[in-house]
C-alpha cells in the first residue's frame, strides 16, 4: 500500500497527521503549557518527531505486532507522538489510565505483553519499573521528561533524528506501507465497574471509520481551536482528537482538571469534549456566583436562570415578546456564562454518562450548545450523537445513529449495534468476545434504550436495572438524574434490589449546604458532624418531596443515607470515566444499607397505607427517618 496521497481519505490512524500536512498545516497542531507558557508543535514538527521516535523504537527492537504501553497523568503532545510512532511501525499502542491501582497495572502490562512502556513522570516510572524489569532490557520504561537514571522520549528522538537518513526513512515508509486497515492498532483495557479489565482490540479501520463519520457531524475546521482535558487513554477523547487532527483543528491540552476554567479563558476554544460531572461543576459555580448577588442583580439572575430551565432548542423564541426577553437575559446574564468558557464555544460534545436535561436546557439557553452522544469502547466508541447542523438534536437523547452503522432494540430493550467500528474482540478472551458480538456481527452493548423518533434514548444499563421485592423494575440512572437536579446533591446512588422500596446513598454538595444552613463544612470532621444534624435532614426531606413528585410511586426514594466523603477514583468508587462502581460502593456502605432496610416490612405497610389514602409528602413516617452515614 503506497503512502496516502493528498486526495485520499486516511485509512490508518497515523494517516491523520499527514492528511493535515497535505491540506492545512498548522503552526499549533498540538500545544501544552510548560512553565507558564504554551509550547506549540507545528504539523511538520509532530511528523518529524514521531518519525524520529518510530526509528528509535525500531532500533530498540519494536516490530509489527509488538505492544507498547503508555501512561500519562495529563494530556500532552508526547502521547500523540507515541501513538503515531508505535502504529506507524505496525505495533500496537496500549494506553493505560494513570489512576488505577498497582495490581491492575501489573495485570494490564502482563496480559498485554507490553514490550516497552512510556510514562510521563518519575512517580510513574518508580511504580512501574519493578513490574516490567527484564535483565535483557536495561530500558523497558521511558519517561516523557528528563528523569535521573532513565532514558527520556526527548533523548530517544534526538539520538534517532541524527541517524534518520534516506535509508532509515525508506525503512519507515516501507513499514507504514505494510500496515493494513484491518490490522490491530490499539489495545484499550476497559476500566469496568466490576471484574477484571478486558482488552478491547481496535483496528485501524475501527478507529478511522468512526473518526471520519463523526467528523462529518462535528464539522470542526482548520480555523478553530479545541481544548482537551479528558484522558487520552479513553477512547472518547482519543477519537475526538483524531477528528481534530484530520480536520486541522488546533488541540490545546489543559494543564490538569483543576485548571480547566483558567485554560478555557486563555485558549478561547470553539470546541471541547467533556463528561456530565464537569458540566455539573460549572453549573454549581454559576449558582454560587448568583447567590452572592444582591438586590436587583440577584432577581435578574434568578429570572434568567428560571427562563433558561424552560428553554427548548428545538423551539427557539418566535414571538417578539419572547425574543426581547431572550436578548435581555443574554445581555445581562448569559454572556457572562459564555465568557467563563472563553467566549467562543460553539459546540460541546458530552458523553460517558447521562446528562441532566435541565442542565442541557440551561446551557443551550445561554448560547452554549451541548451535543450528547453515546457509545462504548467496543464501538470505537461513537454509536449515535446529536448534531450541530440540520436541527438534528434533541435534549434527553443521544441523537441519531452515526452514518454507516445500524441499531436495533432487542426484545429485552438492549441496544444492539453493527458497523465498521465494532471491535475485533477482547484480547485473549474468545468466550467473552462471543458473548459481546454475535454471529451476525451485532454488538450487545449492555445498555437499555428506545427510540424517540429518529433519536436514540438510553434508559439505563441492562445490568444495573433491578427489581424490587414487589416485582417493580427500577432504572437507577433515571432516578439518580432526577435527584441530581437538586443543587444540594453532589453524588447519588439508588439502591433497592430485592427490597420493597428504593433508597439512596447521597453525598451532599457540602458547599451549597453549608451556605444554606450557614455552617462550616470545610473539613472532614465538620462534614461527618454535619450529616448527622436534624436541619440538614429537614433540608433533604424537602428536596425529596419536591423531586419525588415527578417519579412514579414505586420509583420514589423512601429513605436515604447522607455520606460525609465524596466518591473518588482513588478510593475505587469511581471508574476513570467517573462512572459509579456500584458493587464497591454498596460493599463499603453495607452496614448503612442494612440499617436502611432493617424495618422495611413495617415501613412498607405504612407506605401502602399512605398510597391508599392519598397521603402525599409525608416522608418522615415512623420507620422511615433518614439515617446517618455509617
Amino acid at each position: 500500500m503506497a503512502e496516502n496521497s493528498s486526495d485520499l481519505a486516511p485509512t490508518r490512524v497515523f494517516d491523520f497527521i499527514r492528511h493535515q500536512r497535505a491540506h492545512y498545516p498548522r503552526d499549533d497542531a498540538l500545544a501544552y503549557k510548560v512553565e507558564g507558557r504554551w509550547r506549540k508543535f507545528s504539523t511538520a514538527e509532530v511528523i518529524a518527531q514521531s518519525d524520529a521516535l518510530a526509528w528509535a523504537l525500531y532500533r530498540q527492537g519494536v516490530r509489527p505486532g509488538d505492544r507498547v504501553a503508555n501512561v500519562t497523568e495529563t494530556n500532552r503532545p508526547e502521547w500523540n507522538l507515541i501513538d503515531i510512532a508505535v502504529m506507524s511501525l505496525g505495533a500496537v499502542h496500549v494506553p493505560i489510565y494513570p489512576t488505577i491501582p498497582p495490581e491492575e497495572f501489573r495485570y494490564v502490562l502482563e496480559h498485554s505483553g507490553a514490550k516497552k512502556v512510556f510514562v510521563s513522570s518519575a512517580r510513574l516510572q518508580q511504580m512501574l519499573l519493578p513490574l516490567v524489569s527484564r535483565p535483557s532490557d536495561p530500558y523497558p520504561v521511558y519517561t516523557y521528561d528528563e528523569v535521573p537514571c532513565s532514558r527520556s522520549l526527548r533523548q530517544l528522538c534526538a539520538e534517532a533524528a541524527d541517524g534518520l537518513g534516506p535509508s532509515a526513512r525508506e525503512t519507515l515508509r516501507s513499514l507504514r506501507d505494510q500496515v493494513k486497515p484491518d490490522d490491530l492498532a490499539a489495545l484499550i483495557y476497559t476500566s469496568g465497574t466490576t471484574g477484571t479489565p478486558k482488552g478491547v482490540m481496535l483496528s485501524h479501520r475501527n478507529l478511522v471509520s468512526n473518526a471520519l463519520a463523526s467528523a462529518q457531524i462535528l464539522m470542526s475546521t482548520n480555523t478553530e481551536r479545541a481544548l482537551s482535558f479528558l484522558p487520552l487513554c479513553h477512547i472518547y477523547e482519543r477519537t475526538i482528537v483524531n477528528i481534530y487532527l484530520y480536520s486541522g483543528t488546533s488541540v490545546y491540552y489543559a494543564e490538569n482538571l483543576q485548571t480547566v476554567s483558567e485554560n478555557l479563558r486563555e485558549v478561547q476554544p470553539e470546541l471541547f469534549s467533556t463528561v456530565p460531572r464537569l458540566l455539573e461543576k460549572i453549573y454549581e459555580k454559576i449558582l454560587e456566583k448568583g447567590e452572592k448577588l444582591t438586590g436587583v442583580q440577584q432577581k435578574i439572575f434568578q429570572w434568567a436562570l428560571c427562563r433558561a430551565m424552560e428553554h427548548d432548542p428545538e423551539r427557539p423564541p418566535s414571538r417578539f415578546h419572547d425574543c426581547v426577553q431572550a436578548a435581555i437575559a443574554d445581555r445581562l446574564v448569559y454572556r457572562r456564562w459564555r465568557e467563563a468558557l472563553g467566549g467562543r464555544v460553539r459546540a460541546i460534545t458530552c458523553g460517558s454518562a447521562a446528562l441532566q436535561p435541565r442542565l442541557a436546557r440551561i446551557l443551550w439557553a445561554a448560547g452554549i450548545p451541548v451535543y450528547e452522544g453515546y457509545g462504548p469502547t467496543e464501538a470505537s466508541p461513537v454509536i449515535s450523537v446529536n448534531r450541530p447542523r440540520g436541527n438534528q438534536h434533541r435534549i434527553g437523547t443521544v441523537g441519531p445513529v452515526l452514518p454507516g452503522g445500524e441499531v436495533k432494540i432487542a426484545p429485552d430493550g438492549e441496544i444492539l449495534y453493527r458497523g465498521p467500528n465494532v471491535m475485533l474482540g477482547y484480547y485473549q478472551r474468545p468466550e467473552l468476545t462471543a458473548e459481546a458480538v454475535d454471529a451476525e456481527g451485532w454488538l450487545h452493548t449492555g445498555d437499555v434504550g428506545e427510540y424517540d423518533g429518529a433519536f436514540l434514548k438510553i434508559t439505563d444499563r441492562k445490568k444495573e436495572i433491578f427489581k424490587t421485592s414487589g416485582g417493580k423494575y427500577i432504572a437507577p440512572q433515571q432516578v439518580e438524574n432526577k435527584l441530581k437536579e437538586s443543587r444540594y446533591v453532589m453524588q447519588v446512588m439508588v439502591i433497592g434490589e430485592n427490597h420493597k422500596f428504593p433508597a439512596a446513598l447521597i453525598v451532599p454538595n457540602f458547599k451549597a449546604v453549608a451556605e444554606c444552613l450557614q455552617v462550616d463544612a470545610d473539613t472532614g470532621e465538620a462534614r461527618a458532624s454535619l450529616v448527622l444534624r436534624p436541619d440538614i435532614h429537614d433540608l433533604f426531606d424537602r428536596e425529596l418531596v419536591r423531586l419525588n413528585a415527578d417519579l412514579g410511586h414505586f420509583a420514589q426514594v423512601k429513605k436515604y443515607v447522607l455520606l460525609p466523603e465524596e466518591w473518588t477514583m482513588a478510593n475505587g468508587e469511581l471508574t476513570p470515566t467517573l462512572k459509579l462502581r456500584r458493587k464497591w460502593i454498596a460493599a463499603r456502605h453495607a452496614e448503612a444499607i442494612a440499617r436502611v432496610y432493617a424495618g422495611e416490612e413495617h415501613l412498607s405497610e405504612v407506605l401502602d397505607w399512605c398510597e391508599s389514602t392519598s397521603v402525599k409528602g409525608k416522608w418522615r413516617l415512623p420507620g422511615s427517618e433518614p439515617l446517618p452515614a455509617s
